[in-house]
């Protein structure tokens, strides 16, 4: 006879393979932070050139995140899921070898083409695991953006003190080859495809429009806001995603189904997306700063990167902790009442941290309830958009959501430079933020927060995502 909880242990299995591979992705992020004052002197650039080696990884997430979606609908999500690992571990090797710019940037481009990886990940849980596993699983999942992210931070911040910097990209290395190895293992090929061809044309478009967007946000407060390359890059976008638009609504087979995501289930989650990344965003770059200034300042705690870390981590153990928390609120209310609270305690984080930022511990506390209700909300959302989209469209719905987060985030980043770069004290021979442009990003992280539960108000009472998903009607998938 066989055993019954076989199929209950492989489940487990894939969720915690999968897991880990968010979480690694996720490290990228911050695998990198600690050198930031010192990638000048180590790559032999500028301070300008030198961060290249930040935005490299952002632009080739923006532009991998909806083609490999779209590509693991086609052709296979474990197999592109294994592609983005493999870019992961080349990328980090590259960059584990680099003593200049040239081979970091390339390195550091493939460790950003594996941003797939999360939204890919969530796509095979829809397809192989029971419906009462996957609210939980899809809420770890999606929860790991955040988690690898704050747990990464003392691990790099550890590894840059104590060791040559190289090592944290042998390490990065050694972890993809492990992921790479499990999922080969125990992870399963989804039977489920749309067949077709891609749409070539509609991933380039894609493609240079976010490069555009993303770089004159990136970029935009070194070469000025009002400079022509800047302008010229806004207004690049803006046409070229209006050309984007009109080709991927007529071409049969897109790249991005605009009439799916136009439901109002998927375009308001997106739009939420985009504001809650903002938000989680905004933690990000205020708390670390407020660590590490002089005490002398009046506000600053003095503290050394690897506190930083320390701080930041309890976020991402309480983003894992309440996956499940997520879920279980999104079986029994539905999901919109799993975002909305979400953006009340978020809201209610930030506004805490404006008056609570004189000591390690407020802090602590501060990140640790923002990080609560990143992980309610973002538990959520993909629930909200597999509630709404055919089975087909998993992947390619999943990674779109994912990049607008990423704009949220990049958004967030330009923004909170803007403003600390503004609001300044001096402090000797330099200028440094103040406390008031401090509690001015904060205020605006609230403020996200609540524009976030606003939009989500406007979603459907229950969606579908608590049901089974329905296959596609045979006509439209033989039309793929």
């Amino acid at each position: 006879m066989p055993d019954p909880a076989t199929p209950a242990r492989r489940a487990n299995l894939v969720v915690a393979v999968l897991a880990l591979a968010g979480i690694t992705v996720s490290l990228m992020q911050t695998l990198v932070i600690p050198l930031i004052p010192a990638l000048p002197g180590l790559l032999h650039a500028s301070a300008a050139d030198a961060t290249w080696a930040i935005t490299a990884t952002l632009l080739a997430g923006a532009v991998a995140t909806p083609t490999m979606g779209r590509l693991g609908d086609m052709y296979g999500k474990r197999r592109m899921l294994l592609v983005s690992l493999g870019a992961l571990v080349v990328g980090s090797a590259i960059g584990a070898l680099s003593d200049s710019l040239v081979p970091m940037v390339a390195g550091r481009t493939l460790q950003g083409l594996a941003a797939g990886v999360i939204p890919l990940g969530i796509s095979i849980m829809r397809d192989e695991l029971p419906a009462e596993r996957l609210g939980s699983a899809t809420a770890m999942m999606s929860a790991s953006l955040g988690v690898g992210g704050a747990l990464g931070l003392p691990a790099a911040a550890l590894l840059a003190e104590n060791a040559d910097w190289h090592v944290l990209f042998w390490t990065a290395a050694g972890l993809g080859l492990v992921v790479t190895a499990l999922v080969v293992a125990l992870v399963p090929e989804s039977p489920l495809r749309t067949g077709g061809r891609f749409d070539v044309l509609g991933a380039a478009g894609l493609s240079i429009a976010l490069v555009c967007l993303l770089l004159a946000i990136s970029k935009g407060a070194d070469w000025g806001w009002g400079s022509a390359a800047t302008l010229g890059l806004f207004a690049a976008a803006l046409v070229v995603l209006l050309l984007w638009g009109r080709w991927e609504l007529r071409t049969p087979r897109p790249l991005v189904d605009l009439r799916t995501s136009a439901r109002r289930q998927v375009l308001l989650t997106n739009i939420a997306s985009a504001v809650f990344g903002f938000a989680m965003f905004a933690m990000s770059l205020v708390l670390p700063q407020l660590l590490q200034l002089p005490a002398a300042t009046g506000y600053g705690l003095g503290k050394s990167m690897l506190v930083v870390g320390l701080v930041m981590a309890p976020s991402g153990l309480v983003m894992m902790a309440l996956a499940p928390v997520s879920a279980r609120i999104t079986a029994t209310r539905g999901p919109k009442t799993t975002l909305m609270c979400g953006a009340v305690v978020v809201a209610a984080g930030y506004a805490l941290g404006v008056v609570l930022m004189s000591a390690t511990w407020h802090l602590v506390l501060v990140s640790s309830i923002i990080g609560a209700g990143i992980g309610l909300a973002y538990g959520a959302m993909p629930s909200l958009v597999m509630g709404a989209v055919p089975v087909s469209e998993t992947a390619a719905a999943n990674s779109l959501n994912t990049l607008m987060r990423s704009i949220g985030t990049s958004v967030s980043s330009a923004t909170a430079g803007l403003i600390l770069a503004r609001l300044t004290v001096q402090f000797g021979p330099v200028a440094l933020p103040s406390r008031d442009g401090f509690r001015l990003v904060l205020g605006m992280g609230s403020a996200a927060a609540i524009i976030a539960l606003a939009v989500a108000a406007f979603l459907p009472r229950r969606s579908a995502a608590t049901s089974a998903p329905t296959e596609p009607e045979p006509a439209a998938a033989a039309s793929r």
